[in-house]
C-alpha cells in the first residue's frame, strides 16, 4: 500500500497563540512547505460517528481574509457534497447560504466601515 503525509507546522507565541502556520505533502510538487494564515481539517470517525475537527488561524489573519477563507470553504463543502451525493437541490441551497453569508459579510463591513 502506498502512503502519503501531510505535514502541518504551528508556531506559537509565549501565550500559544499561532503566529505562523506552514505545511507540506509528500505528494505535492512544491519544493519547500507552504506558509499559511488558517487551515480546517474534519475527520470522520466511523466507531462514534463524530466529526473531529480541528481549525486554527494566525493572529494576523483579517476577518475580511476569514470571511473569505469560510466563504470559499463552504463551497468547496457543497462541490465535495454533489461528488459524494449527486444531491443537487441541497448542493444549491448550500452554496446559496454561502452567497448569503458572503453578501451578508459585506454589509456589515460596510456598515460598521462608516461608523468609524
Amino acid at each position: 500500500m502506498q502512503k502519503s503525509t501531510i505535514t502541518i507546522e504551528v508556531g506559537l507565541d509565549e501565550k500559544r497563540v499561532p503566529e505562523s502556520i506552514q505545511w507540506k505533502a509528500t505528494d505535492s510538487t512544491a519544493e519547500k512547505p507552504r506558509d499559511a494564515k488558517a487551515f480546517m481539517v474534519s475527520f470522520w470517525d466511523g466507531a462514534d460517528n463524530a466529526a473531529l475537527r480541528m481549525d486554527l488561524w494566525t493572529k494576523e489573519m483579517r476577518v475580511d481574509e476569514m470571511a473569505d477563507f469560510y466563504y470559499q470553504t463552504l463551497m468547496t463543502m457543497a462541490d465535495s457534497f454533489d461528488r459524494a451525493t449527486h444531491q443537487q437541490e441541497l448542493v444549491n441551497k448550500m452554496k446559496q447560504f454561502a452567497h448569503d453569508f458572503y453578501k451578508r459579510f459585506a454589509e456589515l463591513q460596510e456598515k460598521e466601515n462608516k461608523i468609524q
